[in-house]
């Protein structure tokens, strides 16, 4: 599995696309047998269970995308520090099972681990 991570815009759908994925291979459900998932970040904020529950369903997937959303301000609302938090321990938890680790920068693939597709 690739996880790739990067800010709203940084160009993670067209690297996706760079390796060979279409359109038609994406979802943004992780129930669905598309092997690419996006947007990790959105389906764990409208998700009613604990997103650990997730980890064997994720792990299916060929790549997964999300959205960077620890690098900014703590949010005020407790809700929304919750799902930040549940962000960050679901990529905690992908990251050693992840063949290769890739942010985005400005549509700059920088791997942190393994070796780039």
């Amino acid at each position: 599995m690739i996880l790739i991570i990067g800010g709203k815009g940084a160009g993670k759908t067209e690297y996706v696309q760079s390796l060979g994925y279409q359109t038609q291979d994406l979802s943004d459900n992780p129930y669905d047998p598309k092997p690419v998932l996006t947007h990790l970040e959105a389906f764990i904020r409208s998700c009613a269970v604990e997103p650990s529950s997730l980890l064997q369903t994720l792990l299916s997937k060929e790549v997964i995308l999300c959205d960077e959303i620890g690098s900014g301000i703590i949010p005020a609302d407790p809700a929304d520090t919750k799902w930040r938090e549940n962000v960050g321990y679901t990529l905690r938890a992908l990251s050693p099972h992840a063949s290769s680790v890739i942010r985005l920068i400005c549509g700059i693939p920088v791997c942190i681990k393994g070796e780039l597709p």
